[in-house]
């Protein structure tokens, strides 16, 4: 249960920075182009990377905030943070084709699935 309130409270301040954020960019950008969820894609591999590094290779930072953190606010502020330390981590490891795959995969996929999804709306 414990695990479930970290990333639960994580999740809170990550789903809203994720709103301020976006909100911001569209504001100072625009709505022409989803600057908003660029920068939230950038900024959140970024940190996630930074801090995934810091708190293993560094730091032994305890699982409970590890699970707050990278679990509950990046899970929430982006999916695509993870998406691409999954991948980096795997290209990292030598494994060149599961990396390879993960990031063309998941990309190619997700554009499918995006595709199909609005099809299925539009036509059920």
């Amino acid at each position: 249960m414990k695990d479930f309130i970290m990333i639960a409270i994580g999740a809170v301040f990550g789903a809203n920075a994720r709103y301020w954020i976006g909100s911001w960019a569209a504001q100072k950008f625009g709505i022409g182009f989803p600057f908003g969820t660029l920068l939230i894609n950038f900024s959140g591999s970024l940190l996630l990377g930074f801090f995934i590094t810091i708190a293993t290779e560094r730091f032994s930072l305890d699982p409970q905030w590890r699970l707050l953190i990278s679990v509950g606010f990046f899970g929430a502020y982006t999916t695509f943070s993870t998406f691409t330390l999954d991948s980096i981590q795997l290209l990292i490891k030598g494994q060149w084709f599961y990396g390879l795959f993960n990031l063309f995969g998941s990309t190619m996929l997700g554009v499918l699935a995006a595709g199909v999804g609005i099809w299925l709306a539009k036509n059920v």
